[in-house]
């Protein structure tokens, strides 16, 4: 019983977690820069992802399938997303702290 609690739990959480990465897109679309996302850290846990994915189909276990096929889909799309962003020449560069204080230039306050 404690076991099919805890892989209930496990999977409800899992597909929370496989949400998160709308949070970035969001911020990324409203912005329209991806300038402070790591394609790279995405690209790492899209590989892990498909390797659970994987594990959960060949195994039959739904409570692995669905939380990290919906994380697959969304790290995917955040990662289609900044590609766009940083693919599109109109996209604003906006100054941040480091590049402030590289400049010499007082951080710019944001209201």
């Amino acid at each position: 019983m404690l076991t099919h609690t805890l892989a209930a739990s496990a999977a409800s959480w899992g597909v929370l977690m496989a949400l998160a990465p709308g949070l970035q897109i969001r911020r990324m679309v409203r912005s329209r820069s991806s300038r402070d996302v790591s394609v790279s850290y995405f690209g790492v846990l899209i590989i892990g992802f498909g390797l659970w994915l994987g594990y959960g189909i060949s195994s039959g276990t739904v409570i692995l399938i669905v939380p990290n096929a919906l994380a697959l889909l969304t790290h995917v799309t955040a990662v289609m997303v900044a590609w766009g962003l940083r693919a599109n020449p109109s996209e604003p560069v906006l100054p941040t702290r480091s590049d402030s204080i590289a400049s010499g230039s007082p951080t710019p306050e944001i209201s």
